[in-house]
């Protein structure tokens, strides 16, 4: 059973609070190299959907673009 993630709470627009700022999805082609926070340096082998899959030496590991964890060098 995995556990439950807290639900989102929605932005008020007339909060005092600013909303959370929406992270830019980086924009990724084939051949681009790529550093991942667990995996290290690869590079972008195929692109499908809103998923990436990327060469890290011997291993290719399928990643979601809007990962936090993969950054474009």
């Amino acid at each position: 059973m995995r556990p439950r993630q807290p639900a989102k709470k929605p932005h008020l627009p007339n909060s005092p609070f600013r909303a959370a700022p929406v992270p830019d999805i980086p924009d990724f082609a084939v051949n681009d190299r790529v550093t991942h926070d667990r995996h290290g340096l690869g590079s972008v082998v195929r692109i499908t959907g809103d998923r990436i899959h990327v060469k890290f030496g011997e291993n290719t590991v399928s990643v979601a673009m809007s990962s936090s964890k993969i950054h474009p060098l």
